[in-house]
């Protein structure tokens, strides 16, 4: 398992965050205190565990957000299935993805916050913890925590590996240090073509690379509230319904644009906390809202129902045939059209998604999404899927890519386990 150095920049990386732990942990410790987070598990951030650690081997997941967390739960049961004796760890950063990751944990998993990049957190996370496997998932590279796995001679794996242009030329501007991170790594699973190429480039060793596509298309579908999706049917009626999920700040204003009032729009924002304030701008527009959080009713007049609520966004994508997805009319970088294509829907995006670029030219290629471009082409594009005929041949390209890629699971997993075997080690 032997590595080249990491180099100056990585001793000078390893001596600023240790010298500049002390308040990195007090705005931490705030952060998370204001997100609602009990101060116990505060603590994990700084290597703390409060869990103890089982008996047998131990497969650490390391996914930073939602996203990459709910995307390893798939994988997580395969493995486990694989072999039935496998513990599983998952870290992530966000209170939210803490929350949701909770709800949802495979059999023998734990959660826990990820140490930081600080020395004393990331010796007192290894030592408790003491994987057998360290998985990263997708994009979120931290030096420390992988030169000291590899040093403690623990395999280390990069699955779902991604690489923005803007990361690509950060990472070039270091390349004594990129070469050494990721020659550390003895597998890497890239989502595309593209990226196993940009990382070899970058010094990762083409033996350890493989493709396997998003490994989100995967992943199970989102929970949902069976008895719920039926009141709220029942409610709708006949109604036409679209969703416009994951919508961040300046999207909202577009999509209401191209709300038609004789439809219902279930609107989903990324971040739910901006309900009130939602609601507020939607009603001085003119629109009738209610809001879920607040309990307020789904009545024939209502034009707006604002999901201000974490958690249920399966529930939206169960109830609706058309779904449009932000973080994409503006220059967010797009969101996961995976998850309501498992629901069969047919998925609308705006142009800004260069996170998911090739994952949505490809649903494109097969008539399973369209593009976008602001309120007018929002507003023809949701009455052109008022046609049955057109509706129905979108979401059945949808539902056809999503079966297309049940195979990505099983060779992430095919490229992990061996990485288990006493040898590797």
């Amino acid at each position: 398992m032997s590595a080249p150095s990491p180099g100056s920049l990585y001793r000078v990386y390893a001596g600023l965050t240790a010298l500049a732990a002390p308040s990195i942990n007090i705005h931490v410790r705030r952060k998370m205190t204001a997100e609602g987070v009990a101060p116990v598990r505060i603590a994990e951030r700084f290597g703390e565990a409060t869990e103890a650690r089982r008996d047998g081997s131990l497969v650490w997941f390391h996914a930073v957000s939602v996203g990459e967390a709910l995307s390893v739960l798939g994988l997580i049961e395969e493995m486990g299935r694989r072999d039935p004796a496998l513990q599983f760890l998952i870290t992530s950063v966000s209170a939210t993805s803490a929350r949701l990751v909770a709800e949802r944990l495979p059999p023998r998993t734990r959660h826990q916050f990820a140490p930081l990049d600080t020395p004393k957190a990331v010796a007192r996370f290894l030592d408790h913890w003491a994987p057998d496997l360290a998985v990263f998932v997708e994009s979120e590279l931290w030096p420390r925590q992988i030169v000291e796995t590899h040093r403690r001679r623990i395999p280390l794996a990069l699955v779902n590996a991604r690489l923005s242009p803007r990361s690509r030329t950060r990472w070039g501007k270091w390349p004594v240090l990129a070469r050494a991170i990721l020659a550390r790594f003895q597998v890497i699973v890239s989502q595309t073509d593209e990226t196993a190429e940009a990382l070899e480039d970058l010094g990762a060793d083409a033996a350890s690379l493989s493709v396997s596509g998003d490994l989100k298309a995967a992943s199970a579908r989102l929970p949902l509230d069976v008895d719920e999706v039926d009141r709220l049917h029942a409610l709708i009626g006949d109604r036409k319904l679209w969703v416009a999920a994951s919508t961040h700040p300046g999207e909202e204003e577009i999509v209401a644009d191209a709300h038609d009032p004789d439809r219902l729009l279930i609107l989903a924002p990324r971040h739910p906390d901006r309900g009130d304030g939602l609601a507020a701008m939607l009603r001085e527009r003119g629109w009738r809202v209610a809001q879920r959080l607040k309990n307020e009713p789904l009545e024939p007049e209502t034009q707006i129902y604002l999901a201000d609520t974490l958690g249920e966004m399966g529930l939206w994508y169960a109830l609706a045939d058309v779904v449009f997805l932000g973080g994409s009319l503006k220059e967010i970088g797009g969101h996961n059209p995976f998850e309501p294509a498992q629901f069969g829907a047919a998925v609308l995006t705006g142009p800004h998604i260069i996170n998911f670029r090739e994952t949505y030219d490809q649903m494109a290629g097969m008539g399973a999404a369209r593009i976008v471009a602001d309120a007018d082409s929002l507003r023809a594009a949701l009455s052109d899927l008022d046609d049955t005929d057109t509706r129905a041949a979108m979401q059945d390209a949808a539902r056809a890519f999503v079966r297309e890629r049940t195979q990505i699971r099983d060779h992430v997993a095919d490229r992990l386990m061996p990485l288990l075997a006493s040898e590797n080690r």
